[in-house]
């Protein structure tokens, strides 16, 4: 492919992009193809001869379309918003184009030095102290596992150094609610804690941790001989959005010198709106924490803003320095190589600075005080109508409620009934939305968040739920 052809397709792929963008809320919101079909629409081996990008193109609407789940559909009540949005798309566009290696300030110091810039700016947004410091990770999953890598150095006096957790000491333990997200459970043991010192914290009747478990759950260990290493308090559960008491959170970390650490993945986008920001007091105590622009904010996939208070404590614990990544500028730079785990990285801040460019922190506000003004509104609905229950409060986005029809009182009819409204209102195409089961109830969780989402898609979803409950097979009995 030459300059010419480069631009000619280039071109057609924006228009392209554009005419998907504008059609989506045409499209059924989920994919309907079954396993293996997109699969067997390729040929079984590469092509032999070049030159037939043009036709791969072309294709894109017959072999990947029926495929997609549209993410960015206005009726995509999900799992989390994962919005992408124009400007994010053009900075994709001009990451690819530059192909900019990021690992180190001279391999390309606009990488570094843009996204230290976008970084402080989204710290001052969300209304952080000025001690915390930011980079960007893929995802809150590696973030999440970078801190309880350096909660683990902290604790051992960098164990890591000599013989790891070989040594033979007393064993680390982390604490997390009994609603954190799966990759609280991941990182523990890919960090090396094992199972058995993961202590799932009970929370309260708002599913949020409760300290006093917490304190408790401490006390235990330390006279078992274990050594207390990491708290992960959660701000905005992925079951119904709970919000754990940071403050008090904080004060039992501090007394058993244990790092906090603080997932927001979804929820700190909220904290744009500084009316939301009593959702985490007491953050300012955490020694990290991490949200995802690419989910609510509205930033492409993926870009995870990961921020800590102690970055040389950080780049101790991440970094190497063979003799083929040393340069004249080590020392007076940062090398974001040594910030997280991954060597290699793509520059991904551009897709901030644009998006931020584009929509500006007022926009952002309007948008997030206009989707949890949505949450509310359907919260009501539920509220008010005899046969539904909302299981949870709505401090955001997210709605968990179930379907409880007349006389049904047994669980487990009632969890197979409100599976059965699941699967009709994604069946139907017309929106899409995700069920979870919390503490042992099954529940229907509509997170409310795309960029296109207005108040008349939720109300059509609001139907769709009451529709789909009516002619649920399960809606009958005792």
């Amino acid at each position: 492919m030459d300059a010419a052809e480069f631009r000619r397709l280039g071109h057609a792929l924006v228009d392209w992009i554009a005419e998907y963008r504008e059609s989506l809320e045409r499209r059924p919101v989920v994919s309907a193809v079954r396993p293996g079909e997109i699969r067997a629409r390729f040929p079984e081996g590469p092509p032999e001869a070049g030159g037939r990008l043009a036709e791969a193109v072309a294709s894109l609407d017959a072999l990947v379309l029926p495929g997609i789940t549209h993410w960015n559909h206005p009726s995509f009540f999900a799992y989390f918003p994962s919005n992408t949005s124009y400007a994010s798309v053009l900075a994709d566009l001009v990451a690819a184009g530059l192909g900019a290696q990021g690992m180190s300030w001279q391999t390309s110091p606009a990488a570094t030095e843009v996204e230290e810039v976008v970084m402080e700016w989204l710290r001052r947004m969300v209304g952080l102290p000025g001690d915390f410091t930011g980079v960007i990770h893929d995802t809150a999953s590696t973030a999440t596992l970078t801190a309880l890598l350096c909660a683990r150095e902290r604790t051992s006096g960098h164990a890591q150094a000599r013989r790891g957790l070989q040594g033979g000491e007393a064993p680390l333990v982390v604490y997390a609610s009994d609603q954190a997200h799966s990759s609280v459970e991941k990182g523990a043991l890919l960090a090396g804690f094992g199972r058995d010192f993961l202590r799932l914290v009970p929370t309260d009747d708002v599913h949020a941790m409760r300290p006093d478990a917490l304190e408790a759950a401490m006390d235990r260990d330390l006279a078992a001989g274990s050594r207390p290493c990491a708290v992960v308090a959660t701000t905005g559960s992925t079951g119904t959005t709970a919000l754990d008491p940071l403050a008090e959170i904080a004060r039992v970390a501090a007394r058993h010198r244990a790092w906090l650490h603080v997932d927001a993945a979804l929820a700190g986008t909220a904290m744009v709106v500084p009316e939301y920001r009593w959702m985490w007091r007491g953050v300012e105590a955490a020694d990290s924490l991490v949200f995802n622009p690419h989910k609510w904010l509205g930033t492409g996939f993926d870009l995870s803003a990961y921020f800590v208070r102690d970055p040389e404590h950080l780049v101790r614990v991440m970094s190497t320095n063979p003799s083929y990544l040393r340069t004249a500028q080590d020392g007076e730079v940062r090398n974001l190589r040594d910030w997280g785990i991954p060597l290699g990285r793509r520059f991904r801040a551009l897709k901030l600075w644009f998006h931020l460019a584009d929509e500006g922190v007022e926009g952002l506000r309007a948008r997030v005080r206009r989707d949890v003004d949505n949450a509310a509104w359907l919260a009501a609905q539920a509220d008010a109508a005899p046969d539904w229950e909302r299981l949870a409060p709505v401090p955001l986005q997210t709605v968990a409620l179930r379907h409880v029809p007349p006389g049904v009182t047994d669980e487990a009819r009632l969890a197979e009934h409100n599976l059965a409204v699941a699967r009709r209102v994604n069946g139907s195409g017309r929106a899409y939305l995700t069920p979870a089961v919390v503490k042992g109830v099954q529940l229907l969780r509509v997170s409310i968040g795309a960029l296109g989402t207005e108040r008349r898609h939720v109300e059509a979803a609001w139907g769709e739920l009451c529709a789909a409950a009516r002619g649920a097979p399960a809606a009958a009995g005792g």
